[in-house]
Formats: C-alpha cells, sequence, structure tokens
C-alpha cells in the first residue's frame, strides 16, 4: 500500500488554496461570517491540550490553550500548519478535531479505543498512524509500552498519546530548533516522532541484551529460577517484536508513499535512515528471541542432569540402607522362628539350639554383607 498525503483537486466555489510544494495543499478555509462549529466553543480539559500552536515557515507563530483558539489561529494563517499534542482526550474533544479537519470516525473511534496494532491507514487526504513507544524498565526487566496515534493532513499533524513514551515536548523542541526542517510541513513532523520512537527502542534492545548475558551466566548456577526468569524474558522479547514487526510494514508504505508523492529529497533520505535503524532494531530483536530458545534449551538440559545426579545419589543411598535393613532383618527372622514357642519343636531340647541360632544368625549376616559389599551398595 502505498500512502501519503496526496494533492487535494480544488472544489467548486471554494476558496483558493495555497500549494505546499510537500506532496499535498492546505485544505479551504471556512468563509467569513460562516458559522462555526461547536468545537469552537468547546471547553476543554486543562489536561488534555498538552500543547497547541500554529507555524509558519518553520517558526511558531502562536500558541493556544483551547482548541477552538487553534482552529481559528489556523484559518486565519493560510500557509500555516497546527501542530496540536493530546494526552488521553475525551470523546469529546476528538469530536471537535474530527469536524475541523473532516477526520474519518474510524480513525477517531481507533483513537479513543487505544489498543491497536501500529498501521497506517489513509482516509482521503489524511494519514492515521499508530506506533508503539517502548522503554525498558531494567529492575522489572519488562518493556512499558505506550500507544500513539497520529493524525497527518496537509497542514496539520494531531497527536493522541495513551502513556508516557515518546517524548513529545523534547521532539517539537527539536523541530523548532530546526526550522528549515519543520518548513517541510506536516510529513517532516511525522517523520520526527517516527525518528524518536524508532531511537527509544535501542535502549530498550541494549537492556534486554544485558539481561540475557546475565541470564547466561545464572544459567549454570541456578536451576528453577533461571528458568523463569528466561521465560519472563522471553515474553517480554515476543511483546516487544509485535510492536516492531508491524512497524516496518508502516514504514515500507511510507517510503512508497513519499516516492509517489515526490515528498522532499531530504525527508526520503532521513526516513530511509529511520528504516535502516528500524531493521537493525528488528534483527536485534529477532537475535534476542533465537538466544533466548537457546538458553532455555541448555537450561532445561542443565536441569534434568542435575535432576539425574540427584536421583543418582539418592538411589545410592537407597541402596545403603536398603542392605543394612536386610543384614538386620536376616537375624530377626531366625530369632523369630525360635520365639515361636512351640511345644513340637526339634530344637528346643537340643543342647546346642542356642549357640546353633546365634551361628546361623551371623553367617547370614555376613553373607549378606559380602554380598552388598561385592556390589559396593555399602
Amino acid at each position: 500500500m502505498t500512502t501519503s498525503l496526496p494533492i487535494r483537486t480544488q472544489r467548486p466555489g471554494a476558496p483558493r488554496t495555497i500549494q505546499r510544494g510537500l506532496g499535498g495543499v492546505l485544505r479551504p478555509r471556512r468563509r467569513p461570517g460562516e458559522a462555526a462549529p461547536v468545537a469552537d466553543i468547546l471547553p476543554v480539559r486543562r489536561n488534555a491540550v498538552v500543547t497547541s500552536a500554529i507555524y509558519d515557515d518553520g517558526c511558531r507563530t502562536s500558541s493556544h490553550a483551547r482548541l477552538g483558539e487553534t482552529f481559528r489561529a489556523l484559518r486565519s494563517r493560510p500557509g500555516g500548519i497546527a501542530w496540536i499534542g493530546l494526552e488521553r482526550p475525551d470523546p469529546a474533544e476528538l469530536a471537535s478535531l474530527a469536524a475541523e479537519f473532516d477526520l474519518h470516525p474510524l480513525a477517531v473511534e481507533d483513537a479513543i479505543q487505544a489498543h491497536q496494532r501500529p498501521k497506517l491507514e489513509r482516509y482521503g487526504d489524511t494519514l492515521f498512524v499508530v506506533l508503539h513507544a517502548a522503554r525498558y524498565d531494567d529492575a522489572a526487566e519488562e518493556v512499558e509500552f505506550s500507544e500513539l496515534h497520529l493524525f497527518v493532513g496537509p497542514d496539520f499533524v494531531v497527536t493522541v498519546r495513551h502513556g508516557g513514551s515518546p517524548n513529545l515536548p523534547a521532539v517539537r523542541r527539536r523541530m523548532e530548533s530546526d526550522p528549515e526542517m519543520l518548513a517541510r510541513g506536516p510529513e517532516a513532523v511525522l517523520y520526527a516522532i517516527l525518528d524518536a520512537v524508532v531511537d527509544g527502542y535501542l535502549p530498550v534492545v541494549s537492556g534486554l541484551e544485558n539481561d540475557i548475558d546475565e541470564i547466561e551466566s545464572q544459567v549454570f548456577t541456578s536451576g528453577a529460577e533461571a528458568s523463569r526468569r528466561i521465560y519472563e524474558l522471553s515474553r517480554e522479547v515476543a511483546d516487544f517484536q509485535r510492536a516492531v514487526r508491524p512497524l516496518r510494514q508502516v514504514c515500507h508504505a511510507l517510503t512508497q508513499g513519499f516516492t509517489k508523492y515526490a515528498v522532499d529529497e531530504e525527508l526520503q533520505a532521513r526516513l530511509r535512515d529511520v528504516v535502516d535503524h528500524l531493521t537493525e532494531v528488528a534483527e536485534r530483536v529477532e537475535t534476542h528471541r533465537g538466544a533466548l530458545r537457546d538458553i532455555l534449551t541448555v537450561n532445561a538440559t542443565l536441569v534434568a542432569q542435575r535432576q539425574n545426579e540427584e536421583a543418582k545419589v539418592q538411589n545410592e543411598e537407597v541402596k545403603k540402607i536398603s542392605s543394612w535393613a536386610a543384614i538386620l532383618f536376616a537375624p530377626t527372622v531366625v530369632g523369630g522362628i525360635y520365639g515361636m514357642n512351640f511345644e513340637q519343636m526339634p530344637e528346643l531340647h537340643w543342647a546346642f539350639g542356642y549357640p546353633f541360632a546365634l551361628g546361623l544368625m551371623v553367617a547370614v549376616s555376613g553373607v549378606l554383607w559380602g554380598i552388598f559389599r561385592f556390589k559396593r551398595w555399602i
């Protein structure tokens, strides 16, 4: 699927649009005097809008705390772009954005519900991108994921964040420090965010690699504890791989779209660099998963070997106990026979009966001891 921001055709009777030169044009503005939608006067929760600003030629021209103010400022500045950052907005706030920027209801529904896999979809001239940012908690050995939704249009970028990663304020500061790059339009913002997400994968890969090195040493010194750790880390690697693998498809589609719609060559080159980093991450994750499979196999072999050795030691102990039990059982049998107190027993009135019984006990016990000693049971 080749996807980017296509050139919008001029609607009959609409104001003249301004060419952006990045594979898209600004959407027509609402005519002066036309009734503003309810979104312009809809109050916004203070903690939902993280940052909302208007940029022109790569420079910030205004910042706003309410979406309605942002919409009016964007309409009054043809050629500018709006970069709106939201964190866990409610449906009413996303509805106001959908009304202003003609966002598709399905994309808005996905942004509200979250829990989407990484993907790239195009609705008209708007891209809807879902990314999974990741952060590694080394103490807990867990990969923490944050879901990020982006609506990218000809003159706007809306980010809907569900989680703390990536550091979008840092991305904004980075882009604002490079007006030439920011002036390249919404595609540049999309690249910058995608680059930040992929760069955030590298510490995760390094953290997993360190823990795998520790497990390789631990597997030869402990049993069940190492097995549990290997299993849990394998699950984290698998979850991380499920975030990385679809993102490669997203980047591939973006690369095709940037080429098809003749997006700025510098952006194409930078996107290819992101793809290279993502490929490196994917390959290292696959290597880690294979290493964990091998470590788990080796650990299972070592555990089985330890169990066999323990069983062998236990068998030796059982042999010793059984041997001495048999030796002691022989005199008990002889003594039990002579202790039955029957009147008609030939040995009862025999003068050598008692010495004979004792000798028989010693002889039987000695024979058994010799046999067990020969077999090395005792």
